[in-house]
């Protein structure tokens, strides 16, 4: 088989790792006097290396998550020892297989979005897709989709995503439309997949959400039914950072 028979071969099998390795690592392999079962296990290794590294590219695009509001940027000692050790728990991911939701409760400039992005980096670094998306638009995508009738067609696509991370919830005023397509979207991935929230609404407090006592009850039984609670009960960051730039400049 010559060269470009072969090379054409591996762009049909999708393979591209090997076909920019394949030479190089054979003079290589020839040197080092590799057999043949070595030579293909480095050129697999590798074509599965960077096949992985693809994907995470891939998914970190797909996610729409804050590029600079990663688990190395967030300043975990501001948070209660007990919130520490619960967010590097989750950053493991195992939440996802229970279908267990995290919720994170504090108020405006605690670090609630930069903890909930965190951990959505970490999920795509171990090949998980995420969704990072604030709440009302969200909704604005959903009601469009129930407009356009095609409903349970935009929830299927979001069903295939691990981890939907729903930014600000207590910002969301919503209509009783809107309402009812955050509901269903809650009621379709219960038990199923797993969702993150941030809200500076606690629970007895969502009915400013979805309107009626029966939807709120309903829509908060199946969120914290398997559910990660973290609290950050702390000073707003920003006011923190505004506070310590004045004394500077003073």
């Amino acid at each position: 088989m010559s060269a470009q028979s072969l090379e054409l071969r591996l762009k049909a099998f999708r393979l591209p790792s090997f076909l920019s390795h394949y030479e190089p690592l054979a003079e290589r392999g020839q040197k080092e006097q590799w057999k043949h079962i070595q030579y293909l296990e480095e050129l697999s290794a590798l074509e599965a290396n960077e096949r992985q590294d693809r994907k995470i590219t891939r998914l970190l695009k797909q996610s729409k998550l804050p590029r600079d509001k990663t688990l190395s940027t967030l300043e975990l000692t501001r948070l209660p020892t007990a919130v520490r050790g619960q967010i590097k728990h989750l950053c493991d991911g195992d939440f996802l297989e229970g279908a267990t939701n995290i919720c994170i409760f504090g108020n405006p400039g605690a670090g609630k979005s930069h903890t909930m992005s965190a951990i959505g980096h970490e999920l795509v670094t171990q090949g998980r897709s995420v969704l990072f998306t604030p709440v009302s638009e969200l909704v604005e995508r959903l009601l469009l989709a129930k407009r356009d009738l095609r409903l349970t067609k935009e929830l299927k696509r979001l069903d295939r995503i691990d981890c939907l991370a729903l930014d600000d919830i207590g910002y969301v005023q919503q209509d009783r439309n809107e309402m009812e397509v955050l509901f269903t979207l809650l009621a379709e991935r219960y038990e199923r997949k797993s969702v993150m929230i941030t809200s500076n609404l606690v629970f007895s407090k969502w009915d400013q959400i979805f309107k009626d006592p029966m939807t709120t009850a309903a829509a908060v039984d199946r969120v914290v039914h398997h559910s990660v609670i973290l609290e950050l009960n702390v000073p707003s960051y920003r006011v923190e950072k505004a506070k310590q730039n004045l004394k500077r400049k003073k």
